[in-house]
């Protein structure tokens, strides 16, 4: 499983970014707090205080995590999971 963190500040980004995970054949997660989103979910994330950085959980292989977290890097912040 590889985690990291997102900021997800427009409604733009939380579409590119369950795009983006609407093509993986694994689970990706997204957790705020003690809430967990399915990433698919675009009504999920919007459920979320997205003010903040979330964390993302990829429930795949390294290599499929890696891949995945490559698609969303523009997200991605430096805030550790």
């Amino acid at each position: 499983m590889i985690e990291f963190s997102v900021s997800l500040s427009s409604i733009e980004d939380v579409r590119q970014f369950v795009n983006a995970a609407s093509y993986c054949p694994y689970e990706v997660d997204v957790c705020s707090g003690r809430y967990v989103i399915d990433a698919k979910s675009i009504m999920g994330l919007f459920s979320l205080d997205l003010s903040k950085p979330v964390r993302v959980e990829v429930h795949g292989t390294d290599e499929e995590g890696n891949q995945f977290r490559q698609s969303v890097a523009a997200f991605e912040t430096q805030n550790k999971p």
